[in-house]
């Protein structure tokens, strides 16, 4: 069994997807079950409906999963647990108060020194224990002098991170993890947990070079900006998803981690781009016209993204902004064109208007351009026209 979890607090970004995606392609190798869990155990901090917008990405990228499992579900689980350890004295209540482990926070860094829990509470009577109605968490016994008697149910009841995710691994049978580099320091944790409880099974966990970046890069964000999906699988793992299945080897992946690389992505994302059919190339672009798709593929030579693209495409369609200079020249093209027969060719549309209107060379050009795309340069006319043929009426209305 293999699992990807996720906050509802926030969106997945690059690094979660990355996660995700190679947790699925080794469950397809492997022929194991993939399973989702939501972490919702901060209520406070959880965005409405975010699971279900993460979930619709993980369905986006082709991520397959058996199941979705929500961890605030099994606290009856992690409580039931914490209660064994404490029977079991592998666990005792910390009635240390936040304010003073703070004070001895503040002392060790004064004097430069990493700050380790004293046990202060580790050997208290038991009367002391029953009989205490002060707030208390529950601290899982050190392993070693080296280690630390780490918190593993708050004030409130509720499981800590490390805690509540050793758990759910555990009950879910989970046999191998693909995470991130700095996961490490976690599952030292969740390992002396399982551990403690007397669970044998070894998880294997295989680590992915860090992806550096000076801020979190939503996937949601990416695929706002004209991202495709097909395009940001490729960048994270090389390949396609179906490729990836078949020929990755999870165990060749460098070590080293990387930054980064929008316009890397972007150079994908428009060779994806080109491969798509006209017909589908025009959806991205708000029609479903294979001659609006060939227009597109036009401005792919300059563009990268379908965000990009879209806004060219509905400059044409848009009412122009023409600079005053080409105000009287645009006026009567508009109304030459409106007043013209349906033209097949490039050749006699341009010729009947350089007729009707006594305008030729730059200005001719440029004005035309302007009405026609609502831009002065950088578009070959020629190369629109059998395009926009059809639409000339709504384009200049």
């Amino acid at each position: 069994m293999l699992r990807f979890a996720f906050s509802p607090t926030s969106d997945i970004d690059i690094r979660d997807l990355r996660v995700a995606l190679l947790n699925y392609i080794v469950s397809c190798q492997k022929n194991e079950e993939f399973i989702v869990r939501i972490e919702d155990m901060d209520k406070d901090k959880g965005i409405d409906d975010k699971d279900k917008e993460n979930l619709g990405i993980l369905d986006l990228f082709g991520i397959k999963y058996s199941q979705t499992i929500y961890q605030s579900e099994n606290i009856r689980f992690h409580t039931a647990m914490a209660l064994q350890l404490i029977h079991e004295k592998k666990a005792f209540s910390c009635f240390c108060s936040p304010e003073w482990l703070a004070t001895k926070k503040a002392e060790a860094k004064t004097n430069n020194q990493p700050y380790k829990y004293d046990d202060a509470c580790a050997n208290l009577p038991a009367e002391l224990v029953i009989d205490n109605t002060n707030p208390f968490t529950v601290r899982v016994r050190r392993a070693t002098e080296d280690t630390e008697s780490f918190i593993i149910m708050q004030q409130d009841k509720r499981p800590t991170y490390d805690f509540s995710c050793a758990i759910d691994d555990m009950l879910s049978d989970i046999s191998i993890i693909v995470c991130k580099e700095n996961y490490r320091e976690n599952i030292e944790k969740q390992d002396y947990i399982r551990t403690t409880l007397q669970y044998d099974k070894q998880i294997q966990y295989i680590y992915l070079p860090t992806i550096m970046s000076d801020d979190a890069v939503s996937v949601k964000w990416l695929l706002e900006e004209g991202f495709l999906p097909e395009a940001i699988s490729n960048y994270l793992i090389s390949m396609g998803l179906d490729e990836a299945i078949k020929d990755l080897d999870i165990n060749d992946l460098s070590p080293l981690p990387f930054r980064f690389d929008i316009e890397m992505l972007k150079n994908i994302n428009q060779k994806y781009l080109k491969m798509l059919n006209a017909k589908e190339l025009s959806r991205y672009v708000g029609f479903a016209d294979e001659e609006i798709g060939e227009l597109a593929k036009i401005y792919l030579e300059d563009i990268s993204t379908t965000k990009e693209l879209k806004a060219k495409i509905a400059l044409i369609f848009a009412p122009k902004n023409i600079p005053e200079e080409f105000s009287k020249q645009s006026e009567l093209i508009i109304k030459i064109i409106k007043e013209a027969p349906y033209f097949d060719q490039y050749d006699g549309f341009q010729n009947h208007i350089m007729e009707k209107s006594g305008l030729n060379g730059d200005e001719l050009l440029k004005t035309l351009s302007l009405v026609l795309t609502g831009s002065s340069n950088g578009v070959d006319l020629v190369k629109i026209y059998k395009y926009i043929k059809n639409y000339i009426g709504e384009i200049v209305k």
